[in-house]
């Protein structure tokens, strides 16, 4: 049994986990955005994320960057965040959310691992096998190990309607 400080924690880190996937599927649904010079930006696509890959399937990632299906995996990729940060968020379906973040965080390292150790373009520090990705996707599979939605959130509240709902001669056969 965790105690109730670890429950805290955990609940914090899928919350926080929640956060970051729900507020990144927010800011590409919201775009285009105008940048501080007042002119419009052009609308968020994966195509340069998945053109710059540099990873292990590289080959595969930098064709899709180019493919007619971009428009769908940029849908994809939005709807994706969002649903799993809602789920995150409210401990609903945690255990598929965890599954979801784990599938788009493991997707994202792999398309970049990295490999060099010195400050690449974008990134504010240097990597050498361990990012932000690996970081939050181990982070995520804690969260789903310590089935955090039972610890807070609807799937607490789901999971207390069931056992009302269950029969002396279901809990028998279980």
């Amino acid at each position: 049994m965790i105690s109730a400080s670890q429950q805290v924690l955990l609940f914090v880190l899928r919350t926080l986990i929640a956060w970051h996937f729900l507020y990144e599927g927010y800011v590409k649904l919201l775009r285009p955005a105008w940048g501080p010079d007042g002119v419009p930006l052009a609308p968020w696509s994966a195509a340069g994320y998945l053109r710059g890959a540099t990873g292990l399937f590289a080959p595969l990632f930098n064709a899709l960057g180019s493919s007619a299906w971009i428009g769908t995996i940029d849908s994809i990729v939005v709807v994706a965040l969002v649903a799993i940060g809602l789920s995150l968020m409210l401990g609903l379906f945690t255990q598929l959310g965890c599954i979801g973040a784990m599938t788009l965080l493991t997707t994202f390292y792999l398309s970049s691992i990295p490999m060099s150790g010195l400050q690449e373009p974008r990134q504010e520090g240097a990597y050498l096998l361990v990012n932000k990705n690996l970081i939050e996707l181990v982070a995520v599979a804690v969260v789903f190990a310590f089935r955090t939605g039972h610890i807070a959130g609807l799937d607490r509240w789901l999971m207390a309607i069931r056992r009302r709902s269950t029969t002396p001669f279901e809990e028998a056969a279980a």
